[in-house]
Parts: C-alpha cells; sequence; structure tokens
C-alpha cells in the first residue's frame, strides 16, 4: 500500500491506577517491556510507517536506555506528552507527515496485525475508524442508588487503533479541549464526523491494572 502513514502510539500516562513505580507502559510483558512490544507490532504492520511516541519528557531517557538494552533499532520519533491525552496527540499532530493517521494507546500491546489492517483498510470508506468489541456482559445505566436495563446489543467497547483521515484529525485537533474527549473518535465527531466501526481483537486489552497485566502474560504463552 502506496499511502504514507503515521502512527502516533501514546505512553503518556503515569499509571496511577497500577500499584507500580514504574509506568505501566514500561512494566515486563513476557521477556520485554509493554511499549515495545506495541512498537514491535506496527512496524511489523508496515516498517515504512512514521512512528510517533509521545512520552513525559522526564521518561525520555529512561526509554532510550529500555530501547539499547533490548537492542531495538525500530525508527521512531518522541514528542514531548501534554498535560492531558489530547495535547499529547496535538503535539504528535504537529509532525506527522502520513496521509493516515492511527492513534494507539501504548499499553495495548496485544492488537493483532488483522485488526490494524481492519481500520486502515476501512479508511477507503469513511474518514474515521474505530475499532470495537461487542458487549458482552448485561449493562445496566444509572447509579448504585438508582439504575435501569440497558439493551446490550447497541453498545460496544471502544478501543485502538482510531484511525483517520490526515486532514480530519488535524482539523478535529484545532479545537479547544473539552472534558468529553475521552479517545479521539469522541474529537472528531464534535467536528461532525460519524466514525465507522470495525472488529477489534479481544487480545486487545488496555492495561489498567495487575489483573490486565497477568491476563496479557497468560496470552502471550
Amino acid at each position: 500500500n502506496s499511502v504514507k502513514r503515521s502512527i502516533i502510539i501514546t505512553a503518556g500516562g503515569l499509571g496511577k491506577r497500577m500499584q507500580s513505580e514504574i509506568p505501566k507502559q514500561f512494566l515486563l510483558l513476557g521477556n520485554k517491556p509493554v511499549l515495545i512490544h506495541t512498537l514491535e507490532r506496527f512496524h511489523a504492520f508496515d516498517p515504512e510507517a512514521q512512528i510517533l511516541i509521545t512520552l513525559p519528557a522526564d521518561w525520555f531517557s529512561y526509554w532510550e536506555n529500555l530501547l539499547a538494552d533490548y537492542q531495538i533499532q525500530i525508527p521512531h520519533q518522541l514528542i514531548d506528552g501534554g498535560q492531558e491525552r489530547f495535547h499529547s496527540i496535538q503535539n504528535a499532530l504537529l509532525y506527522c507527515t502520513g496521509e493516515q493517521i492511527a492513534v494507539h494507546d501504548g499499553v495495548r500491546p496485544l492488537v493483532s496485525i488483522e485488526t490494524i489492517e481492519r481500520c486502515f483498510a476501512a479508511l477507503g470508506s469513511a474518514d474515521a475508524v474505530v475499532p470495537v468489541l461487542p458487549a458482552k456482559d448485561s449493562i445496566r445505566k444509572g447509579t448504585f442508588e438508582s439504575s435501569s436495563a440497558v439493551n446490550r446489543a447497541e453498545y460496544f467497547l471502544v478501543h485502538t487503533p482510531q484511525c483517520f483521515a490526515t486532514n480530519i484529525l488535524k482539523q478535529a485537533y484545532a479545537q479547544p479541549f473539552a472534558p468529553v474527549f475521552t479517545d479521539d473518535a469522541s474529537v472528531v465527531e464534535a467536528i461532525g464526523i460519524e466514525p465507522l466501526l470495525v472488529m477489534s481483537n479481544e487480545e486487545n486489552i488496555k492495561i489498567t491494572s495487575q489483573l490486565d497485566l497477568q491476563l496479557l502474560n497468560a496470552l502471550l504463552k
């Protein structure tokens, strides 16, 4: 595929929910850190893609040491992560040269090549594409005190990589930050672009707890 792609891997989070001094993107999964798995996965998908990683500047040297330790030579650009994920993406967009952009959570290391392919392929017929899984559990809406059942079939769990035509994503990120922006699709939706949904893979879990990490370690085996 001759379309030039930019991949933004977000690793700005400092792991507030993990009982760990080290940010979760650097924790070991199998025999190497989470973020290295993620980087390798996208490089395997498209060795020509431009890869940018957003990371708090304080952790740049730590990451560079990890790359040396694990002898990783995949070219990529480090972008200083902002106050919110939104600002990290804004920073990264200044450096994107691709016609299409994927934004992926660094702590989703087991995204499949097939999922990445489905997302980019769907950009043929949409300006925004989001990988999802159907909700498995019954879902209730409300509070602990007052709630009601909703139709599970109408709900999806949202994953990454979320893929966009570059001009659309840049236009969306020209907006001021709003707390309703929880992912890139919500930012793009605010300028009137409805994302197309495609299937994700079940292993594409976001590591937010020790249990997630244990689960992914088991999946790797």
